[in-house]
C-alpha cells in the first residue's frame, strides 16, 4: 500500500472517531438538559416535597448522599447507575485492548 493510501485511511479513522465522540457529547448534553427540564417541571407540578440523592466516585470509592422521603430509592438507583457505568467502562476498555 502506498503512503498516501495509508494517510487517507488514518484520516478517515480520525474523522470517524471524532464524529462518534461528537455524537456522544451531543447525546449526553441532551440527556442532561432533558433531566433538568423534568426536575423543573416536577417541582412546579408536584408541590413542596422534594428528595435528592447521588453518588460521586473518587477513584473506585463511592461517596453516597441524599435527603428527603424518597432518598433511599434515589441513592439505590444512583448506585445502580454508577455500577453500570463502571462495568461498561471495563467492558469498553477490554474491547479496546483486543483491537
Amino acid at each position: 500500500m502506498s503512503d498516501r493510501v495509508r494517510e487517507a485511511e488514518d484520516n478517515d479513522e480520525g474523522v470517524n472517531v471524532s464524529n462518534k465522540l461528537l455524537t456522544i457529547l451531543i447525546v449526553g448534553f441532551s440527556v442532561l438538559v432533558a433531566g433538568i427540564v423534568m426536575v423543573i417541571v416536577a417541582s412546579a407540578l408536584g408541590g413542596g416535597s422534594s428528595s435528592f440523592g447521588g453518588v460521586i466516585f473518587i477513584g473506585p470509592f463511592p461517596i453516597v448522599f441524599g435527603a428527603g422521603l424518597d432518598a433511599a430509592w434515589l441513592i439505590a438507583l444512583s448506585i445502580l447507575i454508577a455500577v453500570l457505568m463502571f462495568t461498561l467502562f471495563l467492558v469498553m476498555r477490554r474491547k479496546s485492548w483486543k483491537v
